[in-house]
C-alpha cells in the first residue's frame, strides 16, 4: 500500500526545535500526515520521513519566471476572451487589455496570465489563430513597457510559442500537455517554466458528472504523472509548478477535500498555483449568483492557500488580494 505525505504546516514565530522548512519558504513543519488508500489517516512526526520524501518537501524552490518562490505570489488574471465566467468581453479589446494590465501591476500584481480561451463549463475551442491573434499582440504590448513576468494560458503548442515570442515567460496549461503533448517541447525549447493542472475531462463536459475514487490522491497521482512527462520532454523539476485544478471536472464536496489537503501537493517537490478566483464552489458557500460579488470568499480561499504554503495566487482582485495578503502575513508573522 503506497504512502502519501502531507506536512502539516504552520507559521508564526514559536517555532520548536527541529522543525522543518517547507520549501525554503515561509512555513515550517513537525508532524506528517499520511494518506493511505481505503486506510485511515495517520500522523507521524517528520522525522519519521522517508528520506526522499523529505528531501522533495524541504529543498528550496528555486525562482520561476524571475519569480521568487519564498513568499506567496499574486497572478493576475487578464483574460482576452469574449466568454469567460467572470469577465468575459471586458478585456477582448487590446487597448483595453493593456489598460487592465497597467492597473493591475498597479495594483500590486506579481504576474499577469494572458489567456485568450475560456476554460469555463460548456466553453467551445478556440482556433489557433483566433486565440493567437487574442494573446501575443497584449503580451507584445504588455512587454513593450513592463518587466513584470507574464504566462500565457493555453492547452496548444501553437499559441504558447506564439506567446513565448511575444515576450511570456512560462506556460499555463490547463491540460498539463494531455490536450497538446508539443506544448511540453515548445516549452523546453524555450527553456521556459511550466504549470501543470489537473482537470477530468474537458471544458464541454468536465462539470457533467465527475467521479473519483480518492480525489485528494486521484489528483495527486495525476499530477505526478504528468510531472515524470514534462521531465521527459526535457523540462527540469525547478521549472515546473503545479495547480490542483479547482472547479475543472470537480463537485462542491471534490474542491473543499482538495483545498483542506491542499499541502500534500508539496510532495511533489513543486511549487503550488492555486486559483479559486470567483469560482461557483464559492458562490454556492456564499449564496452569491454574481461572480463579480465573490471577492471576499475568493480572498479567504487564497488566504487558506497561503496557509499551507501556496506560492502562487491565480486571482481577478489583485489589490483586494495584496492588502489581504499584506495583513495576513504581518499578524501571522510569516
Amino acid at each position: 500500500m503506497r504512502d502519501y505525505f502531507r506536512p502539516l504546516l504552520q507559521s508564526g514565530p514559536a517555532r520548536p526545535e527541529g522543525a522543518l522548512t517547507l520549501g525554503g519558504g515561509w512555513t515550517w513543519f513537525t508532524h506528517v500526515e499520511v494518506l493511505r488508500r481505503g486506510a485511515t489517516p495517520e500522523v507521524i512526526p517528520a522525522s519519521a520521513l522517508p528520506q526522499d520524501a523529505m528531501h522533495a518537501l524541504v529543498t528550496p524552490r528555486l525562482a520561476m519566471a524571475r519569480l521568487e518562490m519564498t513568499r506567496p505570489t499574486i497572478m493576475g488574471i487578464l483574460n482576452t476572451t469574449p466568454d469567460s465566467f467572470s469577465d468575459g468581453g471586458q478585456f477582448s479589446d487590446a487597448d483595453r487589455a493593456l489598460t487592465h494590465a497597467r492597473q493591475m501591476i498597479a495594483d500590486g500584481a506579481d504576474m499577469l496570465d494572458v489567456g485568450g480561451e475560456s476554460t469555463r463549463p460548456g466553453a467551445a475551442d478556440v482556433d489557433l489563430a483566433e486565440e493567437t491573434r487574442r494573446t501575443a499582440p497584449v503580451i507584445q504590448a504588455i512587454r513593450a513597457e513592463s518587466a513584470i513576468p507574464i504566462s500565457i494560458d493555453t492547452r496548444k503548442s501553437v499559441v504558447a510559442k506564439a506567446a513565448l515570442e511575444a515576450g511570456a515567460d512560462l506556460v499555463n496549461d490547463v491540460a498539463a500537455m494531455t490536450y497538446d503533448p508539443a506544448i511540453g517541447d515548445v516549452t523546453a525549447a524555450a527553456q521556459a517554466p511550466i504549470c501543470l493542472m489537473h482537470a477530468q475531462g474537458d471544458p464541454q463536459t468536465m462539470q457533467d458528472a465527475p467521479r473519483y475514487d480518492d480525489v485528494v490522491l486521484d489528483v495527486y497521482d495525476f499530477l505526478q504523472e504528468r510531472v515524470q512527462a514534462a521531465m521527459a520532454a526535457g523540462i527540469p523539476l525547478d521549472r515546473i509548478m503545479v495547480d490542483p485544478g479547482i472547479g475543472f471536472g470537480k463537485t462542491l464536496d471534490h474542491n473543499l477535500a482538495l483545498l483542506q489537503r491542499l499541502s500534500i501537493l508539496h510532495s511533489l517537490g513543486c511549487p503550488i498555483l492555486l486559483g479559486v478566483s470567483r469560482k461557483r464552489f464559492i458562490g454556492t458557500l456564499a449564496n452569491e449568483p454574481q461572480a463579480q460579488a465573490r471577492m471576499p470568499g475568493s480572498v479567504a480561499v487564497a488566504l487558506a492557500g497561503v496557509a499551507q504554503g501556496a506560492q502562487i495566487l491565480r486571482v481577478h482582485d489583485v489589490k483586494e488580494t495584496r492588502q489581504a495578503l499584506t495583513l495576513f502575513r504581518a499578524v501571522t508573522g510569516e
